[in-house]
C-alpha cells in the first residue's frame, strides 16, 4: 500500500507541476465561461446599423413587400439595363442589390460584394415569401388577416408533483445539464485515459520502468500511475468549476444589470424561492429556465456524476495502461485502441437518441453495460428517469468492472512491460492473460 501511495504522489506532483496543467487549468476557465458569456455579448454587440438595400423589381408587383424597418432600407431603382444597375449598386456603396425576374417568376437574386450576412438572406425572403402568401390567399378568395387571427400560440406550464408537494420545472434544464455531464465525462474520460497510456510507453521506452519494477509489484507500479493521474484529472476539473463559476459571476455581477431585462432587477433573484421568483417572471421561457436551475436536484446529480466520472476514468485508463504496456511506440495502439473506444463512442451517439426515450431498454442496457454506463446513467439521473436501484446496480457493476479490468491489465503490465521490439497480436495477449 504504501508503495502505491508513493507512485501515486508521485504522479500526481509531477503532472500538476508542469506548465501546461497550469496554463490549461487557467486558460479552460476561460474558454468554458466564454461559452456562457460570448453569446449574450455578441448579442449585445449585434450591429444595429441600417443596411441598404436596392431592390429592382421587373414585375413592378412587390413594391408593398419592402417597407423599411430598423435594421433594413429598401431603395427602388427602374434602371432595366443590368450592367449599368450593377455598376451603380457597386458605386452606391448599399449592402445588396436585389433583383426580381419577370420572365421566371420564382427566380430571385441577390447580389452583394461580399457574402450576405445570413439574418439579411432570411429577413429578405422572409418579406417575399409573405407576399407571395398574402397573393395566393387573394386568389383563393380567403383572407389572410382572417387565417392569422384562428391561429395562437399557447404556453405550456411544466410542474413536478410529488408526495413532497408540486414544483415548477423545465424540460430543457435537465437536458442540457445530463448531456454536459456526458461530454465532460467523455472528454476527460479520453484526455487523462491518454495520459496514462502515453506515460507507460515513455517509461517503457526510457528502461525507467526496469528500475522501478524492481522495488514494486507491476500491480502497485500500475494502481499508483491510474490513480494519481485520476487525482489530477479530478484537481483540474474541481478548479476548472471554481473558475468557471468565478469568472461567469463576476461578468454577470459587473454587467447584470445590462444583461438583464430592463424591468428586472438582478438584485432580486439573490436569495429568494422559486415562488418569489415565478412571480418576478412570470410564465416564460426564462422564468422555466431559471426555476429549473433553482428546482434542479443538485445533490443526487453531482454524488452520481463524480462516481461514473471517477468509476469511468479508472475503467477506461486501465484499459489504456494495458494498451501502453504491450507496446513500444504509440503507432502500434491503434490496433488495440479501437475496441476500447468504440463503446465510448457509441455511447456518446446514442446518448442524443436516449435523451428522447430515457426510459426505453436502450436506455437501460446502456446505463448498466460498464463501458457505456458513465455516459448514459449521469444523463438519465439529470433527467430524473431512473430507479434506485438501476443506480445502485449500475455503480456496482462498474467499480467491480473496474476492478477485474485492473487485474486483467496487471497481467497484461507484467508480462509486456518488459517486451521490447516485438508487434503484439491478440493471440499473445491471450497468452499474457493466461499467465500465472
Amino acid at each position: 500500500m504504501n508503495n502505491i501511495l508513493l507512485i501515486l504522489k508521485r504522479e500526481y506532483l509531477t503532472r500538476v507541476k508542469k506548465k501546461s496543467f497550469i496554463i490549461m487549468t487557467i486558460v479552460g476557465p476561460v474558454l468554458m465561461a466564454a461559452l456562457f458569456i460570448a453569446p449574450v455579448w455578441f448579442a449585445m454587440m449585434e450591429d444595429d446599423a441600417q443596411k441598404v438595400i436596392s431592390v429592382y423589381d421587373e414585375t413592378g408587383t412587390y413594391r408593398s413587400a419592402f417597407t423599411d424597418s430598423e435594421n433594413l432600407k429598401f431603395n427602388f431603382t427602374e434602371e432595366t439595363d443590368r450592367e449599368k444597375r450593377e455598376d451603380s449598386f457597386l458605386k452606391s456603396g448599399n449592402y445588396a442589390l436585389l433583383t426580381i425576374y419577370d420572365k421566371n417568376p420564382d427566380e430571385y437574386v441577390l447580389f452583394s460584394e461580399k457574402t450576405p450576412d445570413i439574418s439579411v438572406k432570411e429577413q429578405v425572403s422572409g418579406r417575399i415569401e409573405g407576399f407571395i402568401e398574402a397573393e395566393n390567399f387573394k386568389r383563393l378568395g380567403i383572407s389572410k388577416n382572417q387565417i392569422d387571427s384562428a391561429k395562437t400560440e399557447i404556453y405550456l406550464e411544466t410542474y413536478t408533483i410529488s408526495e413532497a408537494g408540486i414544483e415548477k420545472s423545465s424540460a430543457e434544464v435537465p437536458l442540457m445539464i445530463g448531456f454536459a455531464a456526458a461530454i465532460i465525462i467523455y472528454m476527460f474520460i479520453f484526455l487523462y485515459g491518454v495520459q496514462v497510456m502515453r506515460g507507460v510507453i515513455e517509461e517503457k521506452v526510457n528502461r525507467v520502468v526496469e528500475v522501478l519494477i524492481s522495488s514494486v509489484k507491476p500491480f502497485q507500479l500500475m494502481a499508483g500511475k491510474i490513480i494519481g493521474i485520476a487525482m489530477v484529472a479530478l484537481t483540474q476539473f474541481l478548479l476548472w468549476g471554481i473558475l468557471t463559476l468565478f469568472i461567469v459571476g463576476f461578468v454577470y455581477f459587473s454587467f447584470g444589470a445590462d444583461i438583464m431585462p430592463q424591468n428586472i432587477d438582478a438584485g432580486q433573484f439573490q436569495n429568494i424561492s422559486s415562488e418569489q421568483a415565478e412571480q418576478i417572471l412570470g410564465n416564460s421561457f426564462a422564468a422555466d429556465t431559471i426555476l429549473g436551475f433553482v428546482n434542479f436536484n443538485w445533490t443526487t446529480t453531482i454524488i452520481s456524476f463524480l462516481i461514473f466520472f471517477i468509476g469511468g476514468y479508472l475503467l477506461y485508463a486501465s484499459l489504456f495502461a494495458a494498451i501502453g504496456s504491450a507496446v513500444d511506440n504509440e503507432t502500434d495502439t491503434q490496433q488495440f485502441m479501437l475496441p476500447v473506444t468504440i463503446p465510448l463512442i457509441l455511447a456518446f451517439v446514442a446518448s442524443q437518441g436516449i435523451i428522447r426515450n430515457p426510459d426505453g431498454a436502450m436506455a437501460f442496457w446502456f446505463s448498466i453495460i460498464p463501458l457505456t454506463s458513465p455516459i448514459v446513467m449521469p444523463i438519465r439521473v439529470a433527467l430524473e428517469r431512473y430507479e434506485i436501484w438501476e443506480l445502485v446496480l449500475s455503480g456496482s457493476i462498474l467499480i467491480l468492472s473496474f476492478i477485474a479490468s485492473v487485474w486483467l491489465a496487471a497481467k497484461i503490465y507484467r508480462t509486456g512491460i518488459l517486451m521490447y521490439g516485438k508487434k503484439v497480436s491478440y493471440k499473445e495477449l491471450w497468452k499474457w492473460l493466461r499467465y500465472r
